[in-house]
């Protein structure tokens, strides 16, 4: 009868509140007020929720599911974004929309594509020098890109390719001073570009190997040009096949932002793809911690987390 059932619950949450006070005077859980989870008057049904409002009381709590957040923080390891993709895929349901939408967050702040254009310098102008240096995120917007003034005596401008003249580093930020703002925006950040070891011997650094994204190395971009894979497949020809757009034309010279526009675009059309072989290439993960019973007031309810002695000795 109703009755019968409401006398039920009656004693299932006078168990539960007898238990709650026996852990919280043993100090194995810490005071109600602190939980926030329930109001002094329980006994009207009545559970708070995060954001004040209440809802009915149920009996039985229902465990809460695993869920794997679409997020990560700005300094999520390179390692976890691309774990994190690879569950993104497992747990997709075949649309590959819904996969690249939930993974959206994570580019903004930690994704950037570099470019550099240099001239020579050295006996004959052979040494390699950055002149002007251009970094864009995600979605393409330039965030950095200034001429650079070369620590030697410039021999060659290599205006054909670098669109590079005198005037433009007339008034040029000098090495050291660019180097230093270059190396803060790419400090824990994934950094694309193609060929990119170029770049960074430009700049006189080394990115770790794991956070960088080379897509002069991506087989997928090669198979979907159908070019050979072990080809050496120029950013000119990648963006023709694949983007449909003509770069690095005129006699002009190359532009260092549309040159690093043009690697993120095509780092995004492989995106999902590459992550989820990177991150099948990643070591496996550790186990999971045991979760402690008592952080989770919603788990009170169930028998399997109370203490044999601690029921035996209190109720």
């Amino acid at each position: 009868s109703p009755q019968g059932r409401s006398k039920k619950k009656s004693r299932k949450h006078q168990r539960f509140m007898e238990r709650r006070a026996l852990l919280e005077q043993k100090g194995l859980l810490s005071p109600r007020g602190r939980l926030g989870s329930q109001t002094p008057e329980a006994g009207r049904g009545a559970l708070i929720k995060a954001n004040g409002t209440t809802a009915p009381r149920c009996d039985k709590v229902p465990k809460p599911k695993r869920i794997v957040s679409a997020s990560l923080s700005p300094s999520a390891s390179p390692d976890s974004i691309a774990r994190h993709h690879s569950v993104l895929l497992s747990q997709g349901n075949g649309s590959s929309k819904r996969v690249r939408t939930s993974s959206l967050v994570l580019r903004p702040g930690k994704y950037v594509a570099i470019d550099c254009e240099m001239v020579g310098t050295g006996p004959q102008g052979r040494l390699s020098e950055l002149a002007r240096c251009s970094v864009v995120n995600y979605e393409g917007d330039v965030i950095y890109d200034k001429y650079v003034q070369p620590e030697l005596p410039i021999v060659d401008y290599r205006t054909r390719w670098s669109g590079i003249t005198k005037q433009h580093l007339k008034n040029a930020i000098p090495f050291k001073a660019a180097q230093a703002e270059i190396l803060k925006i790419l400090k824990d950040k994934i950094v694309v570009g193609h060929a990119i070891h170029n770049d960074f011997q430009a700049l006189k650094y080394f990115h770790p190997k794991d956070r960088t994204r080379d897509t002069s190395q991506i087989p997928a971009l090669k198979k979907r040009a159908g070019l050979p894979i072990r080809a050496n497949v120029s950013l000119k020809n990648l963006a023709r096949h694949l983007l449909h757009k003509k770069i690095q034309v005129g006699c002009k010279g190359h532009s260092s932002v549309e040159d690093a526009q043009t690697a993120m675009e095509l780092y995004r059309l492989v995106e999902v793809q590459w992550e989820k072989e990177l991150a099948h290439s990643l070591p496996p993960r550790p186990p999971s911690p045991v979760t402690d019973p008592s952080a989770d007031s919603s788990q009170y309810l169930d028998d399997q987390y109370w203490p044999t002695d601690l029921m035996a000795s209190g109720l």
